[in-house]
């Protein structure tokens, strides 16, 4: 069965879910929301794992294939530290990491839950042993954020999604710029949580860190629609320009991957796939997500294919309220500089 026939994407591994709470090597209650690299020919999963007071932290797991043989730290690899960092008095969530070049090391951009709510951090890191935390970049409530590899005109570019105060108002994704990866600035939504009845029409998200291909930086992000008591967290592809990461190229219309299986359908979070990661295996592109906040699974799918569907939706339409905003802001602001 194709994914035209089910109106998905992605294809699910049959060893799914490829990491339980069983396979830790410590207590734990539940492991999920990995970011996922290729590091020294392994792909490497920085998975959160909540503990049994409800507080997480992050575990490397490593693979030689990315599906079995995992080989994991024997205890958490990235702690809490409440002590010099109060923002992670209550732990620390669904990483994003970026390799860049410039700096030879990875960044991890990652959620510290404070006593104020959660908010994006920043972590470095050469060898996924050592880390140089730099602590908070954006105040709260804000999540789901991951820089790009790769500076825009001198600047560094972060998405995020801050959470409004009024919860009438939607949730949207947002773009900032910094010159040192600590203090950011010139912030502006990127992508509007559509209206009305679709799919992503109460709260999107970022979920794993932008990927550069040739036509455009690619995203996926997670979108939530409130219209009775229950929400489900499905996923939606976009393309950003190059160039000048504030253009979006493309987005899709419809969702290409969502809660279907049991193991997803039915968790400590009912009906959630969310992936912190992916990475490119050959022609294959991997997603690694959380199913139901409860175990870590795989969908893969031909880089190709992503590419000839993300390339074969409508070019953003005038038609869309989120477009007409953006299209306002851009007559209104021509010469705009992000120094």
């Amino acid at each position: 069965m194709s994914w035209k026939d089910h109106g998905e994407l992605f294809v699910r591994h049959r060893k799914n879910p490829i990491l339980t709470v069983e396979d830790w090597p410590y207590r734990a209650n539940s492991v999920f929301n990995p970011a996922a690299a290729i590091v020294d020919g392994k792909i490497l999963l920085l998975v959160r794992v909540e503990d049994h007071r409800g507080f997480s932290h992050l575990t490397v797991a490593r693979s030689d294939n990315g599906i079995d043989g995992w080989e994991i730290d024997s205890k958490p690899t990235f702690f809490p530290d409440p002590v010099n960092y109060p923002e992670e008095i209550y732990g620390v969530e669904d990483p994003r990491i970026t390799y860049v070049d410039e700096l030879k090391k990875w960044v991890i951009v990652y959620t510290a839950f404070s006593d104020s709510g959660p908010l994006p951090a920043l972590a470095f890191t050469e060898n996924f042993r050592d880390f140089d935390r730099a602590g908070p970049v954006m105040p709260p409530d804000n999540k789901d954020a991951a820089v790009f590899p790769v500076r825009f005109k001198g600047k560094w570019a972060m998405l995020h999604r801050p959470a409004p105060t009024v919860h009438t108002l939607k949730a949207n994704i947002w773009i900032s710029f910094s010159s040192d990866l600590k203090s950011w600035e010139n912030h502006d939504v990127l992508l509007y949580a559509r209206e009305g009845g679709w799919w992503d029409a109460y709260k999107i998200g970022l979920s794993p860190q932008p990927l550069h291909t040739p036509d455009g930086w690619l995203i996926m992000y997670h979108g939530v629609r409130q219209t009775t008591p229950k929400l489900s967290y499905r996923l939606g592809l976009a393309l950003l320009d190059l160039e000048d990461p504030t253009k979006v190229l493309r987005r899709s219309e419809g969702w290409v991957f969502g809660p279907r299986e049991p193991y997803e359908r039915s968790g400590d979070v009912n009906d959630v796939v969310f992936p912190c990661g992916w990475v490119v295996v050959g022609d294959e592109l991997r997603i690694y997500y959380g199913s139901a906040d409860t175990s870590v699974s795989m969908a893969s799918a031909k880089l190709d294919d992503i590419m000839e569907y993300i390339m074969s939706v409508p070019n953003i339409s005038e038609d869309l309220p989120e477009t007409r905003k953006r299209n306002n802001k851009e007559r209104n602001n021509k010469n705009r500089d992000w120094g």
